[in-house]
């Protein structure tokens, strides 16, 4: 079977609307894809302030926000479409929406992003809430990418994703682990911004400043990094937890950045030691163990240098793909996860997220006319 979808990724560091035009091909459950196109729609500062400030709103303008953004989305489709001359070959829209609230503990989670909205304006079939079903069923909702890495990326061990948030996934033989490790992009933009930079380009500013121990032990020393997997952050442990930590402090901006890109690589490193730990790697791989590195965060050459110097002594082997995959692959993900929902077939695995069960995740929209 070829399915054509468009996968729509919102990161929590608010950088743009990712997305991605995809074909996959499907036989006998082996699955192959092309990213046909690709696109990162920048977010307005008016959208930013929107989105930043969405948690501290009233019930009903956070609805109409939600209803907004939706017709927000839909309308950069439709210039993803104009633009890329796709009219009448997109069968599916897979939108993640942006995350505001994340409360897995009372089996709550929230996107803003309206598929209602996505689907009246594009006119096409939409799958939204795309981690609804998996919270309801006692999960984190989270990481749900692990789904495309078994299906589409397999060839390697680790998976990180570097976006406002790290993730990183373990693909071992035996079980399938994956969980958010700390924040990242989100905490290192707000101190760019700091610097009077959007963001750290290469982790040049980074680079330039000096590595505060006693900062790196505060950071460290959260409880959350003690916590066992299943377990998933909210984006207000980076925004009101560390990046407040690391202001009072009274460290440079350059030294707290410094600081910030040690505390990540540690926090990556010392995750993957206690899963190899658990499940070590077949006696028989023979080759080194690798991790493929995408998201925003992997463009930052500093923190890839960083982590690949802990990782060394543990035989791990970071590696970077082609700048498409590095980032949209959330992107192109959203769009397996969309086309899974349309076929009726699991697409959140419960052995990541801790839920009862794995799940058909997802909202269905029917945007085209009968």
């Amino acid at each position: 079977m070829i399915y054509r979808a468009i996968g729509i990724m919102s990161g929590s560091s608010l950088d743009g609307l990712d997305i991605a035009f995809v074909e996959f091909h499907e036989s006998a459950g082996k699955w192959q894809y092309e990213i046909k196109a690709a696109d990162c729609y920048p977010y307005s500062e008016e959208w930013v302030k929107k989105l930043k400030n969405a948690i501290h709103l009233n019930a009903l303008d956070y609805h109409l926000l939600h209803t907004e953004y939706g017709h927000y989305i839909g309308e950069q489709v439709n210039a993803f479409i104009a633009r890329h001359h796709l009219q009448y070959q997109v069968q599916l829209i897979a939108c993640h929406g942006h995350t505001t609230f994340h409360v897995p503990a009372k089996k709550m989670t929230g996107q803003l992003g309206d598929g209602a909205a996505i689907a009246a304006v594009t006119g096409i079939n939409v799958v939204s809430d795309l981690r609804a079903m998996d919270i309801a069923l006692g999960g984190q909702g989270a990481p749900i990418v692990p789904i495309g890495e078994k299906f589409l990326l397999g060839n390697y061990a680790f998976f990180l994703n570097l976006g406002g948030i790290a993730n990183i996934s373990y693909n071992h033989p035996e079980k399938y682990i994956a969980f958010d490790v700390c924040p990242a992009n989100r905490v290192m933009n707000m101190l760019a911004h700091d610097a009077g930079k959007p963001f750290d380009e290469g982790g040049q500013i980074a680079a330039s400043g000096k590595l505060q121990e006693g900062l790196l032990t505060m950071l460290n020393d959260q409880e959350y990094y003690s916590m066992p997997y299943p377990k998933s952050l909210a984006n207000d442990f980076g925004t009101d937890v560390l990046y407040p930590l690391i202001k009072s402090s009274g460290v440079s901006t350059r030294d707290a950045m410094r600081t910030m890109v040690e505390h990540i690589a540690r926090q990556i490193s010392q995750a993957i030691l206690n899963m190899l730990q658990e499940l070590p790697q077949p006696a028989d791989a023979g080759a080194p163990v690798k991790l493929l590195a995408t998201g925003g965060g992997a463009h930052n050459h500093f923190l890839m240098e960083r982590l690949q110097a802990v990782l060394t002594p543990a035989g791990v082997e970071v590696e970077q793909t082609d700048k498409i995959l590095i980032d949209f692959k959330e992107a192109l993900i959203m769009a397996l996860i969309g086309v899974l929902r349309w076929r009726e077939e699991n697409n959140v695995l419960a052995s990541v997220t801790g839920a009862s069960r794995s799940s058909i995740g997802g909202a269905v929209w029917i945007g085209q006319e009968a």
